[in-house]
């Protein structure tokens, strides 16, 4: 039987598939810009379950994250366990789809063409902070009207 973590790991990991397809296939689409300026829409079901996951492990994480400097072999203990494993699953996936929104917002304001934004939105999906950083490089230091 799956647990609640195993659930929420499936349906967050399955929910953040077509907002991504959006982005990368149809990022000037009305319906794409309409789901992803909804914060309701996007953003909180993962939220919800990443809260609903990490609440039971709260305690433990703060007791340990706040008793000692932060170190690797720290972290790597606390990962050691695969209900953390899982809730730092849940976290990558709420705060990637975050970052390529903010990615792709940046793309669409600078105009930049499918063939670039693409393969930038697909970095962001992969290893967000390095297609985070692609995109700004690509759309430049200008002030963007990003709402």
């Amino acid at each position: 039987m799956a647990t609640l973590t195993e659930a929420l790991f499936w349906f967050s990991s399955l929910y953040i598939l077509p907002f991504w397809l959006m982005m990368w296939f149809f990022p000037k689409h009305e319906k794409t810009e309409q789901m992803l300026s909804n914060e309701w829409i996007f953003l909180a079901p993962l939220l919800v379950s990443y809260s609903l996951a990490v609440t039971p492990h709260l305690p433990n994480l703060l007791l340990t994250l706040a008793s000692d400097m932060p170190t690797p072999a720290l972290v790597i203990d606390l990962f050691s366990d695969d209900e953390i494993i899982l809730v730092g699953w849940l976290h990558y996936l709420a705060f990637d789809l975050l970052a390529g929104r903010w990615t792709w917002r940046r793309l669409m304001a600078a105009e930049k063409p499918i063939y670039i934004s693409c393969p930038i939105l697909i970095l962001s999906m992969m290893v967000a902070p390095f297609g985070c950083l692609l995109g700004l490089l690509i759309t430049g230091t200008s002030d963007l009207a990003i709402e």
